[in-house]
């Protein structure tokens, strides 16, 4: 903890680089100064008027999935990373036992440290994520006390970036660092938010996005077992590679999706249930080939289609992370497309068959493949339908790149990211 007025000083006078290079691309440097100075200046004007506490500054990264589409709700393999989009906060102990947290654009949330059940009013709301997050740090035996925090964040929600699970991730490495001298470990955050974010906000997410956020850089995560995911960071510095990574925001809507979604899932566990278990994880792969015309007959072709994507995906996952750890980013790239192909034919998650003519994804895959082919990697992006997709540019192409893709989708359609190498953290 350092007082409010050597910590304005130090981010008015750019004395956070060394802090700073951790998380932050060198070139976004005055940026991330400006987004700390104005976070900093809301939590004045809330809770230190006089300029005399001592405060901390955080960051927590969202996510990008980079393989494994729409495998780990069957028990399957991802490759995720954390990115150069995150949410931050200016945070001060307070001795009353109460967290009161205000995000930019949002009303204030309050909780207090004694009073920790699940409130059924509060479900889908921030502030129990916040109750649940201090309920599992308190029951796993860690210390919680209360704190006073102002946030803001790049995260787009929405975007598949997982804003949610920032947040998440910002709210644990609070309570990590200011009553738990930064003890509590990135994949232990990651379970303490997925719990919440499960029993208190009441969504039954997996574990995917927290784990990504908390952990940071590149990794590899096996749900085979839900309860005890095999967490691999992969060593590769992405920052080497030439590459910058490209998030494309094309705009479609997500309304009226939900049965979509579902369906992806449903249709793999029912190929599963053909063979008495619950996740095609539990299947053999040339079990599901060797009764594929069955299978047709009971749940359709497009079920064993998606059953087929699931395998190749987990396949896939493997050789990027053996790719990326051998500083093979040609042949990972050559992977991405790959499994960017079995979502589209396999998958079949790029557009939606209730609006066939609606495909604002496959245009932007298909323009990206007109660009970067021989050069780069594109793929659709998260749960897919509509939103957004990723690509991996050459960055002396960066400006041809974004520059077409702003002109279909919008001037606010292209974010051009880095693989962040570490999750959530204390700043300064």
């Amino acid at each position: 903890m350092t007082s409010f007025t050597e910590i304005k000083k130090l981010l008015e006078n750019k004395g956070l680089d060394d802090s700073f290079s951790k998380v932050y691309l060198k070139e976004n440097f005055d940026s991330q100064y400006l987004r700390f100075l104005e976070v900093l200046e809301a939590f004045k004007e809330l809770f230190d008027k006089d300029e005399k506490r001592d405060v901390a500054l955080f960051s927590a990264p969202g996510r990008t999935e980079i393989g494994g589409n729409h495998t780990d709700h069957n028990h399957g393999l991802v490759l995720a990373g954390g990115i150069s989009l995150d949410a931050i906060a200016v945070a001060a102990k307070n001795d009353e036992g109460i967290i009161r947290i205000k995000s930019a654009g949002y009303p204030m949330d309050t909780v207090s440290c004694s009073e920790l059940d699940v409130k059924e009013n509060e479900t889908g709301k921030s502030q129990s994520i916040i109750r649940g997050i201090v309920a599992r740090f308190k029951a796993l035996g860690y210390n919680v006390g209360g704190f006073d925090a102002t946030t803001a964040s790049q995260v787009l929600s929405g975007s598949g970036l997982s804003s949610s699970a920032a947040f998440e991730v910002l709210v644990c490495t609070m309570l990590n660092y200011l009553y738990n001298d930064g003890k509590v470990d990135p994949v232990e955050i990651a379970k303490i938010s997925q719990y919440s974010e499960n029993v208190y906000f009441g969504k039954p997410c997996g574990l995917l996005d927290q784990m990504a956020c908390s952990v940071g850089g590149f990794v590899k995560i096996d749900f085979a077992d839900t309860s005890k995911p095999v967490i691999e960071k992969i060593d590769f510095d992405f920052g080497k590679s030439g590459y910058s990574l490209c998030i494309v925001d094309t705009k479609g809507s997500h309304s009226d999706l939900t049965d979509e979604y579902a369906a992806v899932r449903s249709e793999m566990e029912a190929v599963a249930s053909f063979f008495g278990k619950d996740v095609l994880r539990e299947v053999e792969k040339k079990d599901v080939l060797a009764n594929a015309g069955a299978l047709a007959e009971k749940f359709g072709e497009r079920a064993v289609l998606r059953a087929l994507h699931f395998y190749g995906e987990n396949e896939k996952v493997l050789l990027q992370a053996d790719a990326l750890s051998k500083g093979d980013f040609k042949a990972f790239m050559e992977l991405i497309i790959a499994s960017g192909r079995s979502s589209y034919m396999y998958n079949q998650n790029v557009y939606t068959c209730k609006a066939p003519k609606n495909q604002p994804l496959s245009l932007a895959l298909a323009v990206s493949e007109q660009i970067l082919s021989g050069k780069g990697a594109w793929r659709v992006h998260g749960g897919g339908f509509a939103g957004t997709i990723q690509a991996f540019v050459p960055n002396d192409m960066i400006e041809e790149y974004t520059g077409a893709m702003k002109k279909i989708f919008g001037d606010d359609a292209c974010y051009v990211l880095a693989i962040r190498p570490f999750g959530g953290v204390e700043i300064y």
